[in-house]
């Protein structure tokens, strides 16, 4: 039987790369979107599955559940949660109702989701839960307290819900990527412009920089690796009998990974402003 996976936030990047890969293993694959013309153009190339799904919105995601449960006839085998974004700025100029954008999107909507799919889950003799974290999960870095603060607390549900899960059919599992090749920057970027006033904070000076990173072409961190990266790890994460709880990728990840259990607070503090400041 053909296995469906239900993947979030497939416009472009992670999502894209993983549907493709997917679909190319055999797969039938879910693509959702937030905007209906990026579910068109997906349906163009061939993902007759496609809908759309915006985490912001109850009604969008239960339309979406609902969906998938119909067309798959209750037989869904996993769940990708790869739909996020991330809103630079130092934590002091985050306004509440941005911060509360931020949680609704990353947090809250991946939680629905969810929980509304894990009963069909459930029923499955094997069925995967995948979450799509970041670096940023196991470690915070200035002018980015928002989209830390939304991956911390996915890692931290995540990590109850397997520990509640022991014992079932539904394995769950996290990866954490760093930099990835992606329109994370582009987005972000509009984010920044739209929720942050740069001209009354204290903090020009970083945002001025911050903006000439979001702005640059190409990779605008080392060790930059392809959304494939993550695919890659993804497949372990499906197939693998018994996936890890957690899969690193790329090298910034591994070494914040060691040195988050290695170092002192200050140290680690140190190593991080010092990231944060090249």
């Amino acid at each position: 039987m053909t296995k469906s996976i239900l993947v979030t936030g497939c416009s472009s990047g992670i999502g894209l790369a993983a549907a493709r890969t997917l679909r190319e293993r055999g797969y039938r694959v879910f693509a959702s979107c937030r905007k209906q013309a990026d579910v068109t153009r997906l349906q163009g190339e061939g993902f007759a599955d496609a809908l759309v799904l915006d985490l912001a919105s109850s009604d969008s995601i239960q339309a979406a559940v609902d969906r998938v449960i119909e067309k798959t006839s209750g037989q869904i085998f996993a769940l990708f949660n790869n739909g996020a974004y991330g809103l630079p700025g130092a934590v002091e100029d985050l306004p509440r109702d941005a911060l509360r954008r931020q949680f609704e999107t990353n947090v809250f909507g991946t939680h629905e989701l969810t929980c509304r799919l894990l009963p069909t889950l459930l029923q499955q003799p094997d069925a995967r839960i995948v979450q799509n974290s970041s670096v940023l999960g196991l470690i915070a870095m200035m002018n980015r307290g928002a989209y830390v603060a939304s991956k911390f607390a996915l890692e931290g549900l995540t990590d109850t819900l397997r520990l509640e899960l022991h014992g079932t059919s539904v394995k769950v599992v996290l990866i954490e990527p760093g930099p990835i090749l992606s329109d994370f920057r582009k987005n972000a970027l509009a984010q920044f412009q739209r929720e942050i006033s740069v001209d009354t904070s204290r903090h020009q000076a970083l945002y001025r920089a911050a903006l000439e990173r979001l702005n640059k072409k190409g990779p605008a961190a080392p060790f930059t690796l392809p959304a494939s990266a993550v695919v890659d790890k993804l497949i372990l994460a499906l197939e693998k009998p018994h996936p890890r709880p957690r899969y690193y990728v790329t090298k910034p990840t591994y070494f914040m990974g060691v040195a988050k259990r290695l170092l002192p607070t200050c140290l680690l503090d140190q190593v991080i402003r010092r990231l944060g400041s090249a």
